[in-house]
């Protein structure tokens, strides 16, 4: 049965490839396969380390962006290494009593819930894992409710679009597009957008790179 739906997933490459915009519906079967090759292909993850990018828009179309080296090693440590807007802070969880680390001229220990961690979406510092991301973008793209999923596909991506119930938001309802590298076949980028196709925030796995041994040191500061 696999064989057969890979076949059909990639049988409309040689069309991608002369009219790469063009949109045509995900048929749900194919789905499961993608789903499963993203959950096979983050399976054999053991750490990864990226330059994350996240831009946060207004109405009027302005934005705040965040930029921070991003560290994850399974279970679920986390390490960000602010480039802005704070320059130089540095935020580790979890830490020796379960707590978020942050560091920038003094040492904090607070809740994940605390609200100077959060941002507009509601999403927490331990909610920012590419597995989780994979686990919300499944449930997105299973919901029947919410309308057909459409998908654009090129040499380097696949890219689905899909109108769902928010990953974070409780009674909000947000168009999702989700970006898969295909040589990685993991989830690279987000857009989220309002239902109307405002753009509420961006979200951009920069020079992913995997297994490279992140050891257990790099989550503990000293005199933390």
């Amino acid at each position: 049965m696999l064989p057969s739906r890979i076949h059909l997933l990639f049988s409309v490459f040689p069309l991608a490839l002369l009219f790469p915009s063009c949109l045509f519906a995900w048929n749900p079967t194919d789905t499961e396969a993608l789903l499963k090759k993203t959950e096979e292909a983050y399976a054999r993850v053991k750490d990864y380390q990226a330059n994350m990018e996240i831009k946060t828009y207004k109405k009027d179309g302005s934005f705040q962006t965040r930029k921070f080296l991003y560290t994850f090693k399974k279970p679920k440590k986390i390490r960000l290494d602010f480039e802005s807007p704070h320059a130089g802070m540095i935020v580790i969880y979890p830490d020796q009593d379960g707590k978020v680390l942050l560091r920038r001229f003094f040492t904090f220990h607070l809740a994940p819930d605390n609200f100077f961690l959060r941002d507009s979406s509601g999403q927490r510092i331990d909610q920012t894992d590419i597995g989780l991301l994979i686990e919300k973008m499944a449930e997105s793209l299973a919901d029947p409710r919410r309308g057909a999923l459409e998908m654009t596909e090129d040499e380097q991506e696949i890219r689905i679009r899909v109108v769902a119930d928010d990953h974070f938001r409780k009674g909000v309802v947000t168009q999702y597009q989700f970006f898969i590298d295909k040589k990685l076949f993991l989830p690279v980028r987000v857009e989220e957008l309002t239902t109307g196709g405002l753009l509420e925030r961006t979200i951009v796995f920069r020079s992913l790179k995997m297994n490279i041994d992140v050891p257990d040191s790099f989550f503990q500061l000293n005199g933390s």
